[in-house]
């Protein structure tokens, strides 16, 4: 394929990677792709690296929450039982994901991304903090089913002052 046939996606890396073959010499992961930020629009893309110096930095240098850019080639299916994903040919970490200073706190809670926003839901509570992904805080709500309104009232706070 020709240079000007790849394509460029930024995403998010949504699990843990995963070595393609025994050796490590090929690897494989799923990128969160959010192009306009609305959950709708959200797709998460199978990837693969046949690279095995791009293979060995992706299974040991990665870990999730990390945004990505990748660039490479779309392979669509042939037959309705092949799988859809892109072949990698580069890849660069535009943002690190935070690293959480309590170590016990990651075994009970989990950081999930709604669009532009960032909730963190903690096994020992039913609270759910909220974070836009530029760091500012939202709120908590009390229970998971109010996020959409904690989510709502924010919004209307920001259109009203005329914030983005």
């Amino acid at each position: 394929m020709a240079d000007d046939d790849a394509i460029a996606l930024d995403g998010f890396l949504d699990e843990e990677t995963v070595p393609g073959d025994l050796h490590g010499s090929t690897a494989r992961f799923r990128l969160t792709v959010s192009p306009t930020d609305e959950r709708a629009d959200e797709m998460i893309l199978p990837c693969s690296v046949t690279d095995s110096e791009l293979a060995h930095a992706v299974i040991h240098d990665l870990v999730p929450g990390d945004k990505l850019r990748v660039t490479g080639y779309l392979r669509l299916p042939r037959t309705p039982d092949e799988p859809m994903w892109l072949v990698v040919s580069t890849l660069a970490v535009l943002e690190t994901a935070p690293e959480l200073s309590d170590p016990a706190a990651v075994a009970t809670a989990v950081i999930e991304r709604y669009g532009p926003y960032v909730c963190w839901f903690d096994a020992d509570t039913t609270d759910v903090e909220v974070f836009t992904e530029g760091g500012t805080w939202v709120g908590t709500a009390p229970e998971p089913n109010d996020l959409g309104e904690l989510l709502e009232a924010f919004e209307h706070r920001q259109a009203a002052s005329g914030e983005q």
